[in-house]
């Protein structure tokens, strides 16, 4: 059966594939509560302040592209994506250790002074950290995704529930159910934490790993890890040296989102053991290979996966409505 169309015609069966797949990119850019261009008319500017914004602060400090990355995902796992990482306090998320040296926070408090010069009480503050975490993987060369907008901002930020977030030394199990708990998939999991392509790490989260981690090593260090990156690792983590020492997670390429974080953890160059766990997890491999387009199996596209996941993640916990408030500053409730 053909379908007129003016001049052309199209069969039924692509007809119905083609609206398939356009309910489906619709669904990875709207969730419950928020949609691609919430703010079209009564801020239409504000995605263009916040990019220009980060812009203008990662020319002078490229450190705030990975910060705000992290930011983003650190406030999607406590409470949702309500913006309470960013809520000043004497026991907030933001003292807590996972959070407290995060780059990018002044990047927020700034593109938030703009937008209420621009639409005063209009856009949320969970809203800046969703896109602001867009705009840095741009601005690392990693591709573009439509974000969905429309969150409302929490008033209630504890440092006590830091705890959900996902950490170093959880194990492959624990991170799956982590990531299950907020309705994220396996793939998922690779996918985000393949974030740490940008970035880096202090030593004390992994320098466990390089001494009296294991006795099956003629270092004493993780058997999952090369020696020959043990050794690097070693030189710049002393056993007695500053904990504090940023070292970049994705070794070799840790400026640009592209998938070499991957080949690292295939090459035993994992620096947290989180993330080396994905390799040696057999369930989670399966992914990393596939998207280093191993022979054999389906390739995914990192980027393109990294926005889908990216978009799954924003939505966790949002509120809407009467639920939140848009808040005045970013760091402190109405």
């Amino acid at each position: 059966m053909l379908i007129s169309m003016g001049a052309s015609f199209i069969r039924t069966p692509t007809l119905l594939f083609l609206l398939l797949i356009a309910m489906g990119a619709a669904a990875l850019v709207k969730g419950q509560g928020t949609r691609v261009g919430f703010y079209f008319r009564t801020c239409p500017q504000a995605e263009s302040i916040v990019q220009k914004t980060v812009i203008s602060h990662f020319q002078s400090n490229p450190a705030i592209a990975p910060g705000l990355l992290r930011m983003h995902f650190h406030d999607c796992f406590v409470r949702g994506c309500d913006a309470s990482i960013l809520i000043n306090g004497s026991s907030t998320e933001k003292t807590t250790g996972p959070n407290r040296l995060l780059n990018g926070y002044d990047v927020i408090d700034d593109a938030k002074t703009r937008l209420e010069a621009a639409c005063p009480g209009v856009v949320s503050c969970a809203d800046i950290l969703a896109l602001a975490a867009r705009d840095s993987v741009v601005l690392t060369k990693g591709i573009t995704w439509r974000v969905p907008t429309g969150r409302k901002d929490g008033r209630v930020s504890l440092a006590s529930e830091v705890n959900n977030l996902p950490a170093p030394r959880d194990s492959i199990e624990v991170q799956k159910q982590k990531f299950a708990d907020k309705g994220l998939t396996d793939q998922d999991l690779v996918t985000l934490v393949g974030g740490h392509t940008i970035g880096t790490s202090a030593c004390q989260f992994f320098r466990y790993r390089l001494y009296n981690f294991s006795t099956t090593t003629a270092n004493g260090a993780d058997p999952s890890m090369d020696a020959a990156f043990v050794t690097q690792l070693q030189s710049l983590c002393p056993a007695d040296g500053d904990g504090s020492r940023r070292i970049a997670l994705d070794t070799g390429s840790p400026n640009r989102f592209d998938t070499s974080f991957f080949t690292n953890l295939r090459n035993g160059r994992g620096v947290l053991e989180s993330d080396q766990m994905l390799w040696t997890d057999a369930s989670t491999r399966t992914f990393v290979q596939r998207f280093l387009g191993v022979r054999g199996l389906l390739g995914l596209n990192f980027n393109l996966e990294f926005g889908r996941s990216m978009v799954k993640m924003s939505n966790i916990g949002i509120k809407t409505g009467t639920e939140g408030e848009i808040r005045k500053v970013c760091t402190a409730i109405n």
